[in-house]
């Protein structure tokens, strides 16, 4: 279902939880995040290397000659968009708790308002 995750050696899809993504001297650093087994102590991570391309394009028109730049591995493209599908699950599914733990919070402080307000009615007795 992912073969550019598969191909990295990354097998268990369901698991992953996040990635980062970063720089460092010429390599784009891919690091996947995987969830916390009940008997973990720590989440399992992979990291990944993959070098930058370089490529030379012609300056602009105030700067004539060649310039090199570097953007990331044509390899590495899929896998960040498969990583993408797989992790918008995961953050739909926190904002979702998330917002069900704010509705809750509401209504409890609606319920206790409510029962304060019968509290005085009754005092009022």
């Amino acid at each position: 279902m992912y073969p550019n995750l598969n191909n990295i050696g990354v097998l268990n899809h369901d698991d992953i939880e996040r990635y980062t993504l970063r720089q460092e001297a010429g390599n784009d650093i891919l690091k996947i995040y995987f969830r916390k087994g009940s008997r973990d102590f720590f989440a399992k991570s992979v990291k990944f290397k993959f070098p930058r391309q370089l490529k030379k394009v012609s300056g602009d028109h105030d700067s004539p000659g060649f310039r090199n730049i570097s953007e990331i591995n044509s390899t590495l493209r899929p896998i960040i968009k498969e990583l993408d599908i797989l992790t918008v699950h995961v953050k739909h599914e926190k904002e979702i708790k998330l917002q069900v733990l704010d509705d809750l919070k509401h209504l409890e402080s609606v319920v206790t308002s409510k029962i304060k307000e019968i509290e005085r009615k009754l005092e009022k007795l």
